[in-house]
């Protein structure tokens, strides 16, 4: 399974919006959409 990760640079590590996490491609894609057309997250694995 993989997730997607955004980071914002303009908010300080631990500030609750300097990571954004998605379940799929298509949440990121409506996020970005709506919130940073600009933005990229990158994909991720996740470790059991």
């Amino acid at each position: 399974m993989t997730v997607w990760i955004y980071v914002d640079t303009s908010k300080q590590v631990g500030d609750r919006d300097h990571l954004k996490v998605f379940a799929n491609e298509d949440a990121a894609e409506t996020w970005f959409q709506e919130n940073d057309p600009e933005g990229v997250a990158f994909e991720y694995e996740v470790l059991e």
